[in-house]
C-alpha cells in the first residue's frame, strides 16, 4: 500500500508542480507580455537548434563532434529579439487591423500573414543569421538566393494550417507562445538547410 500511496504523492505533486508553473507564466505573461513571449521565443529556438544539431549527429553515427555552442545561442538572440517582440506586435496589430466580427476574417487574417509576413519575417531571419554568423553582405545575398525561396516553399506547406488555427482560435495572449511551440519543430528544419 505504502508503494502506491507515494506513487500518488509524487503524481499530485507533478499535477501541482505543473499548475503551479503554468500560474507563474500567465503572472508574467499578464505583467511583462513582450518580455515573456520574447524570452519563450528565445529558449524554445535555442532548443530548436539543438535538437536540429543533435539529429545530425544521430544521422553521422559515429560523429564525435560536440553540439556548437554559437547556434542555439544565435537562436536564442533571434528569437528573444525578434520572434517574441514582432510575433507580439503583429498579432496585436492583426486584431486591430482585422477583428473577428470582419466578413470573412478567418481568411483575410491568414492571408495578411502568410503573404506580408511570412515572406518578410524569413527575410529578416536569413539577414539577421548571416550578420550573426559574421557573414559578409556577398553571402548573405548568395543565401538568400539559394535557400530564401525553397524555405518560402516549405513554410508556406508547413505553417499555412498552424497560422489558421493561431489567428483565428488560439486566445491572443497565447498566439506568440502556440506559434513558439510549432517554431521548435520549424528552426530545426531551418538549422538544417545551414552547414
Amino acid at each position: 500500500m505504502a508503494p502506491a500511496v507515494s506513487k500518488l504523492r509524487a503524481e499530485a505533486g507533478l499535477g501541482a508542480l505543473a499548475r503551479r508553473a503554468l500560474a507563474g507564466y500567465l503572472r508574467l505573461l499578464q505583467l511583462y507580455p513582450v518580455l515573456t513571449k520574447a524570452a519563450t521565443s528565445g529558449i524554445l529556438s535555442a532548443l530548436g537548434n539543438f535538437l536540429a544539431q543533435m539529429i545530425k549527429k544521430w544521422k553521422k553515427e559515429g560523429c564525435s563532434q560536440k553540439p556548437d555552442v554559437s547556434g542555439p545561442v544565435r537562436y536564442a538572440i533571434f528569437g528573444f529579439f525578434f520572434t517574441g517582440p514582432l510575433s507580439h506586435y503583429f498579432y496585436l496589430l492583426m486584431e486591430h487591423w482585422i477583428p473577428p466580427e470582419v466578413p470573412l476574417a478567418a481568411v483575410k487574417r491568414l492571408l495578411l500573414e502568410r503573404l506580408l509576413f511570412a515572406p518578410a519575417f524569413l527575410c529578416l531571419f536569413f539577414v539577421v543569421m548571416n550578420f550573426l554568423e559574421g557573414k559578409a553582405a556577398a553571402a548573405c545575398a548568395a543565401t538568400m538566393r539559394s535557400r530564401f525561396w525553397p524555405a518560402l516553399q516549405m513554410n508556406w506547406r508547413v505553417w499555412t494550417p498552424v497560422q489558421f488555427i493561431n489567428v483565428n482560435y488560439v486566445p491572443l495572449q497565447f498566439r506568440v507562445l502556440f506559434a513558439s511551440l510549432v517554431a521548435l519543430f520549424w528552426y530545426t528544419y531551418l538549422a538544417s538547410l545551414g552547414k
